[in-house]
C-alpha cells in the first residue's frame, strides 16, 4: 500500500481526535507567529516548536490505519 492509499483510507477514532489536536496546535502557533505586535522571544520560540509538533502529529495521525485481525480472526 502506498502513501496515497494510506492517506485516503479511514482513520481510527483516536487518531482523528489526535489529528484535530495537532491542527489546533498549528492554528494557535500560526496565530502567535503572525501576530502584528512584538512578542517575547520565548513565546515565539515555543510557538515554532508547537507548529512543528502539530504538523508531525497531524501527518502521522492521517496515515494511521485501523488494526486488522490476524488470520485466526483475533486482534492480537
Amino acid at each position: 500500500m502506498n502513501i496515497v492509499d494510506r492517506a485516503k483510507a479511514p482513520t481510527p477514532k483516536f487518531f482523528r481526535i489526535l489529528r484535530t489536536v495537532g491542527l489546533t496546535m498549528l492554528a494557535i502557533s500560526g496565530s502567535v507567529l503572525a501576530a502584528p505586535i512584538a512578542l517575547p522571544t520565548a513565546l515565539v520560540a515555543v510557538a515554532g516548536y508547537l507548529a512543528v509538533a502539530g504538523g508531525v502529529i497531524s501527518a502521522v495521525s492521517q496515515v494511521t490505519l485501523p488494526k486488522e485481525p490476524d488470520d485466526d480472526g483475533t486482534d492480537s
